[in-house]
């Protein structure tokens, strides 16, 4: 029996608004979007604590 990916249709999945949320840069290629009102310090330190093997130059 072949599994099919369940179909989303265009009016189900809504991205969020980045005009609406601060943008947090971690290197020169990465950057993450946290809301406006969170820590960037504290969503910094918690992205590279779940890739430890990551260099930041």
């Amino acid at each position: 029996m072949v599994y099919q990916k369940p179909v989303f249709s265009k009016t189900t999945f809504k991205s969020p608004d980045l005009t609406k949320l601060k943008a947090v840069i971690i290197d020169h290629r990465t950057t993450i979007y946290i809301a406006q009102d969170a820590d960037s310090e504290a969503a910094r330190d918690k992205y590279l604590s779940r890739y430890p093997t990551r260099l930041i130059k």
